[in-house]
């Protein structure tokens, strides 16, 4: 085995020892920017593809959004695993480990339909995505922000991964237009083998512990356990509205089976050694608030899941590519919230409460433009203002959050748990319970609609000899749908419009405005091998003074 490269000293700045020698330096950090877009596009099923792949397979709507929750599980749930991936396997077997993986799964999903096993691809496929595009970033960092400033870095991160979101769904949407949906995957397919090339032409084995740190010691237990409550509670959601929520025996039953779950995971936590997270992070300053907020706003943004989609499928009877062409106009909404991030975090010091507000005062601004343009003679050109607040006001949260919590939290230890809990409800479970409730709340107004306006459908104000009966069906649906989604969107009006209200009104100073010194990553390796040493040695001196007092105690009674 090859001896690894020295890591840089720790007053160097930035540098990519992992790169071999005559790769110019300059283009070095623009590689792994490249490839971690090539990540970043990955995934088990793509938003773009979700029609083309019901018109092929015999999938429900429910059945894709359940993979698309899996593969978002399998991201939150590896949080807590990054740092222990990186101080033990080089960067080249991480990377390459990540592409293998994402490939392997998007070739089983163009060759199965069976869903247990696409559940667990795309579970283990969100796992690999975060692991190649963590392992990237994380060695670009000081180039980005050679101070580690997380007020530049979580702005840039952002821009990453919401131009990515964006950029794979149209791209997938694009390849279901002129080709097949599969070929989305086929293309990820060849971006990983040209990821694989690139490490093993371009870089060799680096790894920036002097000694490589053990995984022995992990809950991996309680992560599977909660890695199963995350996707049962995920069915609930997403099939609650299609199995008639608690008049379906099957849910009452995972509704009792999640809560059992819950327990014995708590009781867990409490009681290991090592958590796979611990709970007391929770008593940490402003984490709750930070969870709550984060909370309300992906409700919030379950609009976008829920009811556009309702919008420009059955509605406007828009095609997949064309949807996801108007799609393509958050990015300029994007990309402005960022520079209002940067502008307020980094630059003015800002109280980032105000900010919260502005992210907030978006989507009511969203809210209210899609409620005041919604007809069903619109032109769809009409909805880029609303889809450029909306993408504005994605951007302004998701990465503010992400900076508070960080700020919050005081050990890059506990902020990679953070940072698990935050995504779980940041990227998940408020995502998953956002969708069951709009679909619950699209169907009941839908057929209150239906009834109060079907009244009104009697002899006395038809007339029978005009009355062409297809062709009003084909109007008076739509025109339902487009009804009950007007009253949801007054239902976001009022919570967006509250929680600006709130923020605006609160003037507390923000969780820390200073720049937090975070180590190196070779420091921080040494100083958590050694916290984990101590720790073994306090075990064993407990243990051994719990061994001493029982020999005692059984001399006294001989």
């Amino acid at each position: 085995m090859l001896p690894l490269p020295p890591p840089p000293p720790a007053g160097m700045g930035f540098a990519m020892p992992m790169f071999r020698d005559w790769v110019p330096k300059c283009i070095q950090p623009w590689i792994y920017v490249l490839c971690v877009f090539g990540f970043q596009f990955s995934g088990g099923m793509y938003l773009g593809a979700l029609e083309d792949i019901q018109g092929s397979t015999n999938f429900m709507i429910e059945d894709l959004m359940m993979l698309l929750y899996a593969n978002l599980a399998g991201m939150a749930i590896y949080f807590p695993m990054l740092f222990r991936m990186k101080f033990r396997f080089t960067n080249q077997q991480l990377i390459i480990g990540s592409a293998i993986v994402v490939s392997v799964c998007n070739l089983v999903t163009i060759h199965t339909t069976f869903m247990p096993l696409l559940l667990v691809v795309c579970f283990i496929e969100g796992m690999a995505k975060l692991q190649g595009t963590f392992e990237h970033m994380s060695n670009i960092q000081l180039w980005i922000t050679p101070r580690r400033d997380f007020a530049v870095f979580f702005p840039v991160l952002h821009i990453v991964l919401l131009t990515s979101i964006e950029g794979s769904a149209f791209l997938a949407a694009w390849f279901g237009y002129h080709f097949t949906w599969q070929m989305m995957h086929i293309f990820i397919v060849g971006f990983m083998c040209l990821i694989m090339t690139v490490q093993l032409v371009l870089c060799r084995p680096f790894c920036p512990m002097p000694q490589r740190l053990s995984l022995k010691g992990i809950d991996l237990p309680s992560g599977l356990l909660i890695s199963l409550i995350m996707l049962v509670v995920c069915y609930i959601c997403v099939y609650g509205d299609y199995k008639m929520w608690m008049d379906s025996r099957e849910l009452r039953i995972l509704v009792g089976v999640a809560i059992l779950l819950t327990g014995v995971l708590i009781h867990r936590l409490l009681r290991v050694s090592n958590p796979y997270v611990d709970l007391k992070i929770f008593r940490l300053r402003n984490v709750l608030l930070i969870m709550v907020v984060v909370i309300v706003g992906e409700f919030l943004f379950g609009c976008e899941h829920t009811l556009e989609k309702i919008l420009c499928a059955e509605v406007l009877k828009l095609e997949e590519h064309t949807k996801e062409e108007l799609y393509l106009w958050a990015l300029p909404g994007f990309y402005f919230g960022i520079a209002i991030d940067m502008l307020w975090l980094k630059v003015l010091k800002w109280k980032v409460w105000k900010l919260f507000a502005i992210g907030f005062g978006f989507i009511l601004a969203y809210a209210l433009l899609m409620y005041f343009t919604l007809d069903m003679g619109v032109n769809i050109e009409q909805f880029r203002l609303p889809i450029i607040c909306r993408g504005a006001a994605y951007s302004i949260l998701a990465a503010t959050l992400m900076w508070s919590l960080d700020e919050s939290v005081p050990d890059l230890e506990q902020f990679f748990m953070g940072l698990f809990v935050f995504n779980i409800f940041h990227m998940y479970l408020a995502g998953a319970a956002g969708y069951g409730i709009y679909t619950h709340w699209f169907s009941t107004f839908m057929n209150d609609d239906i009834s109060r306006y079907g009244q009104q459908l009697t002899l006395t104000h038809i007339n029978m000899q005009q009355f062409d009966f297809t062709a009003f069906m084909d109007c008076y649906l739509p025109s339902m749908m487009n009804v009950a989604i007007k009253q949801i969107y007054g239902i976001v009006i009022w919570i967006s419009g509250i929680m600006t209200l709130l923020f605006m009104a609160l003037d507390i100073p923000a969780v820390r405005t200073n720049i937090r010194k975070v180590p190196m990553w070779p420091v921080y390796g040494i100083e958590y091998l050694a916290r984990l040493t101590g720790k073994k040695k306090r075990n064993l001196r407990k243990k051994k003074k719990i061994i001493v007092k029982r020999m005692v105690s059984v001399k006294k009674n001989i």
